[in-house]
């Protein structure tokens, strides 16, 4: 039945945010009209936590070693927050160049297989 997910990250400089997901993240791509890229993601997961209103949506990637991404990510001239340890992973956030941030964790939970 169904066969992917899709996310949107909205930005006030979606040029400059491409180009970090393309350029720094090496995210695959296609371009599907005069300029507009739509990114491949790693295998993803959807969880449901209480919330006080509905209608609010939370963006993250998963790495495998928090340390190592922000190293590279560093190299690049990236810097994320100092990794924090939450208990059911190491979070850190990734500034991207339109003014956002985007979060990154190595996860300690347990993950489901992909559909």
């Amino acid at each position: 039945m169904l066969n992917g997910a899709h996310a949107i990250i909205y930005s006030t400089d979606p040029d400059a945010d491409r180009d970090f997901l393309r350029d720094v993240l090496k995210l695959t791509h296609v371009d599907v009209g005069r300029g507009w890229l739509i990114f491949g993601l790693p295998p993803a997961e959807v969880a449901v936590h209480p919330g006080e209103k509905n209608d609010v949506h939370e963006f993250y990637l998963m790495c495998e070693d928090i340390e190592a991404f922000t190293a590279a990510m560093a190299k690049h001239g990236v810097t994320c927050e100092a990794v924090r340890d939450e208990g059911w992973g190491l979070l850190s956030q990734i500034p991207l160049p339109g003014g956002g941030r985007l979060g990154v964790y190595q996860p300690r939970h347990a993950r489901p297989e992909a559909m």
